[in-house]
């Protein structure tokens, strides 16, 4: 399974500020996806979040004394430090941050941070004046450079009242830069992607469209996958209520035909397409200007095709590899090896989106691979995250 959580060791350090609870719901996820978590906490996090509730969820003795006693002897900042082959700091008070920027080690939780190689991540938390202060600014700028990821704040209410930066991150986005860092295999380093996604919406009058079923999860899905194994990816995107994939450069369009002038523009500079997007054959030749009112007699559409994306790319194909994608409903092989030859791909994906389980919308896909050299690989059903890193696995093998 492609999961970049599985069997890795997390160590969490929580420091006193009111975000502390929520490094509980952080030590729950990380749990469910397959981590070991320890956490080590200050004193005065202790006051905000009990150590109890943290054993309970980690199911791990929690670290909050600088001498506290285990059944083995170890000294406890150099075990854990040794231990963890990620650590984050959730949430980062100024406190810790200034001891951190300047090597100070007179707690648990600092002297932790100081002994360990592993990749330190922070998620400052704290009132909006003291984010914003200079010394504090500075404090997490050298940090940078050091090495030191962080994770900037949110805006919004904090708990003294005030509104502004300062709020701690949301626990998914913690959650992605942990991914991003965690993530080893980095096959596509150097390698520029383009992936479309979505469908394309066709306007009929100002409020009305044809489009289709398409959610885009699984173009989502793939630049994903490419971006945690080191592409610079370019998402081409057509309407959809999905949050982008964390690294990955946005390009939103509505219509096949903005979807056609995006993805030729960035054509030339990439080394792999995955064409994902579902993108209307058809257009409405005249878009009324004014809303169409309803009637008691029938109305006539007249259509009109839209250029085909992938026909062009491949006719203008140079070095770059093009992965098509065939969502069919009947004789699935026959339609995808036909497009595999007309449209000059290097590879398609033919799936059956007439079936609940793996259609549009869904959060599974199955599929088989067809391959410009004649080889065939079925991929059965799983989710479309781990299906993305099949298909990226199969691609780079055969390139």
């Amino acid at each position: 399974m492609n999961n970049a959580f599985a069997g890795k060791n997390i160590l969490i350090g929580i420091s006193g500020g009111i975000a502390a609870y929520k490094a509980a719901d952080l030590t729950s996820r990380l749990i469910k996806l397959g981590s070991n978590v320890k956490v080590v906490m200050t004193k005065n996090a202790t006051k905000f979040i009990h150590p109890l509730t943290l054993e309970s969820l980690s199911g791990n003795q929690v670290y909050h004394d600088t001498f506290q006693t285990t059944e083995r002897y170890d000294i406890e900042h150099i075990a854990l430090a040794k231990w963890a082959d990620i650590f984050v700091i959730v949430p980062a008070t100024a406190n810790v941050i200034g001891k951190a920027a300047c090597g100070i080690a007179d707690d648990l939780l600092s002297t932790t941070i100081l002994a360990t190689e592993a990749k330190t991540i922070i998620a400052p938390a704290m009132n909006t004046v003291m984010y914003q202060k200079k010394v504090v600014q500075d404090n997490l700028s050298k940090l940078e450079d050091l090495g030191y990821i962080i994770i900037p704040p949110g805006k919004g209410r904090l708990a003294c009242g005030d509104w502004g930066e300062g709020k701690l991150a949301d626990v998914d986005d913690i959650i992605k830069i942990l991914e991003a860092n965690l993530w080893q295999k980095k096959d596509l380093q150097g390698k520029r992607v383009l992936v479309t996604a979505g469908p394309t919406i066709e306007p009929i009058d100002p409020v009305r469209f044809i489009s289709n079923r398409s959610s885009g999860k699984m173009g989502y899905a793939i630049a994903k996958a490419c971006a945690l194994r080191g592409a610079v990816v370019d998402l081409v995107t057509g309407p959809t209520h999905l949050e982008p994939p964390t690294g990955v450069n946005i390009h939103s369009v509505e219509s096949a035909k903005e979807m056609y002038d995006t993805t030729i523009k960035l054509y030339e500079n990439v080394d792999i397409v995955f064409k994902t997007a579902a993108v209307s054959d058809y257009r409405v030749q005249e878009v009324a200007t004014n809303k169409i009112k309803k009637g008691s007699e029938p109305i006539t559409l007249k259509l009109e095709r839209n250029p085909d994306i992938l026909l062009e790319l491949g006719r203008t194909k140079k070095h770059q590899i093009l992965v098509g994608f065939a969502a069919e409903t009947q004789e699935l092989e026959q339609y995808a090896l036909k497009k595999l030859k007309d449209k000059n791909l290097d590879f398609i994906l033919a799936n059956d989106v007439s079936t609940k389980i793996s259609g549009f919308q869904s959060d599974f896909n199955q599929g088989t691979l067809f391959c410009e050299n004649g080889e065939a690989v079925t991929i059965p059903l799983m989710d479309k995250e781990e299906f993305a890193h099949r298909i990226v696995d199969e691609v780079i093998k055969h390139i």
